[in-house]
């Protein structure tokens, strides 16, 4: 049996939006970072709802096409938590958000190469 690099990193990336709640993640959105953190809270979890129901709604359709852009969206994912590092309220500064956000992008980027 192949590891499965792309379900490893779906589930990083399940992990990754549990960790951005922690992190409060929504303060990094331009317009979420108006609100405050209640209201911005209930936005950011509420809006995952379609999102994760959409991938594992592709996820049992098999869907190649959808798979391969996953993998490119987790690699990207990586580039944008780079490009905001800096941020003033950035908090996913600690080794663990790191190792989620990099290894999602690890596995999309050998599951593209293992394709």
């Amino acid at each position: 049996m192949d590891f499965d690099f792309f379900l490893l990193g779906v589930t990083l990336i399940f992990l990754h939006e549990m960790d951005a709640i922690r992190c409060k993640e929504w303060r990094i959105f331009p317009r979420l970072s108006r609100l405050d953190d209640k209201k911005g809270l209930i936005i950011f979890v509420f809006a995952h709802i379609p999102l994760v129901y959409w991938i594992l709604f592709e996820l049992k359709n098999r869907n190649e096409d959808f798979m391969y852009y996953f993998d490119l969206f987790l690699i990207l994912h990586l580039v944008l938590h780079l490009i905001f590092l800096k941020h003033k309220k950035n908090e996913f500064k600690d080794w663990i958000s790191w190792t989620i956000i990099i290894g999602a992008a690890l596995c999309g980027l050998l599951d593209l190469i293992t394709i």
